[in-house]
């Protein structure tokens, strides 16, 4: 048996040690929750700084699409404007010039006739 005067003398030694463990706990759980809260600041604070960044981008990209879409309008407005420039003379030439234009017409055609019966040729010979 252990003599009851060394069992006492153990006692406070352990006493001390369970103490020193709680205090350790509690310092480690009061250390966690202070990580899980400085954690959880800089999340929201991330989360506040790319919300209005993500809010600029997407701004911006439907602005670059908008800018894109009216290139294409007023480019595809100057073709049509030319073309009928273009088809305007062409009939005024033709009013004005009428042998010249069936002349130039009929050797467009022949051209174009030759030019497609020579690709035709070549495509039978491969």
């Amino acid at each position: 048996m252990i003599p009851s005067n060394s069992h006492d003398s153990a006692r406070p030694a352990a006493d001390s040690v369970a103490n020193a463990a709680e205090q350790a706990l509690a310092s480690t759980r009061r250390v966690a929750g202070e990580m899980r809260d400085a954690i959880g600041n800089s999340v929201d604070g991330v989360r506040d700084q790319a919300v209005p960044m993500l809010n600029r981008a997407s701004d911006q990209a439907i602005a670059m699409a908008q800018h894109g879409v009216d290139v294409v309008r007023d480019t595809s407005r100057q073709w049509r404007e030319q073309a009928q420039h273009a088809s305007d003379r062409t009939v005024t030439y033709i009013r004005e010039e009428p042998v010249k234009a069936m002349l130039i017409a009929a050797t467009a055609g022949a051209l174009l006739a030759a030019l497609a019966g020579l690709v035709r040729r070549a495509r039978h010979v491969d």
